[in-house]
């Protein structure tokens, strides 16, 4: 599925932004249906660590807003959504441009939806893996995000 116009222009938007543009890290794709999202992170001398490989604070804080900002957008007002709590493990180093590919389906939403009108919260968790030109794993990182219906919005 290829960008949209909507979606292309959040791109930007987001690689403008100084938190993650901060990082090295850039936001390279967005589906058009939101559902599907890819970040690289460059090994270069913004992101290089003292050994030469990319410092793992570039990785998570490239890494750190895509879920929960693709929840609040699939998802819509009628939630609320929070970070919380995040595990990275290191495989190998980064030693060439990583790179991400986040996706949400319509059976995880449809999973939350029906959860939060039963139990009114939940946690979820959600992987990511960095992978370098090679495409092998660099790094595994581990998100859990906590969801409730917002009360105010309905």
């Amino acid at each position: 599925m290829s960008e949209s116009h909507k979606t292309r222009l959040m791109r930007w938007g987001f690689n403008l932004f100084p938190a993650l543009r901060r990082t090295g890290g850039r936001i390279t794709y967005i589906s058009s249906d939101l559902k599907k999202v890819r970040i690289k992170v460059p090994l270069n001398w913004k992101t290089r660590n003292y050994v030469g490989t990319i410092f793992g604070g570039c990785i998570y804080g490239a890494v750190d807003p895509v879920y929960m900002v693709m929840f609040i957008k699939l998802l819509g007002p009628g939630y609320i959504l929070w970070d919380k709590s995040a595990t990275i493990k290191y495989k190998r180093p980064g030693r060439s441009t990583l790179h991400a590919d986040f996706q949400v389906d319509d059976e995880e939403l449809e999973i939350i939806r029906n959860t939060l009108d039963k139990d009114g919260k939940t946690n979820r968790s959600y992987q990511v893996e960095m992978r370098d030109e090679n495409n092998k794993v660099c790094t595994l990182i581990e998100k859990t995000l906590h969801f409730r219906k917002n009360e105010v919005a309905q």
